[in-house]
């Protein structure tokens, strides 16, 4: 199954969308971050097929779920953005990999 980005959205969208708990979501999203900055440094994989409970791969996807739950709460489309952000970054960094290219 190929995910996207509007996929990600209109899916959290549909089963835990608060904006008025944004705040929340944000406090969530630093929770996350630390409990991802734990797993990586212990170096926690997966040790079983399906067995991702407090590793790197768990928490990478809740920082993922959070951040979007955020964007969601400010109605910001991310596959709009992220082009946009991607090539303000390029030419700022002097980055010739062009986002989008249908090769990568």
């Amino acid at each position: 199954m190929s995910i996207s980005i509007g996929y990600l959205q209109k899916y959290i969208k549909a089963k835990d969308h608060n904006p008025q708990l944004k705040d929340a979501y944000f406090m969530k999203l630093t929770e996350e971050v630390g409990e991802l900055s734990r797993a990586m440094r212990k170096n926690l994989r997966p040790q079983s097929e399906g067995g991702i409970k407090e590793t790197i791969d768990e928490e990478l996807w809740d920082v993922i779920y959070y951040a979007i739950a955020l964007a969601n709460c400010y109605e910001i489309d991310l596959e709009e953005v992220i082009p946009l952000k991607e090539n303000l970054n390029n030419e700022k960094y002097g980055n010739d990999t062009e986002f989008g290219r249908s090769d990568l």
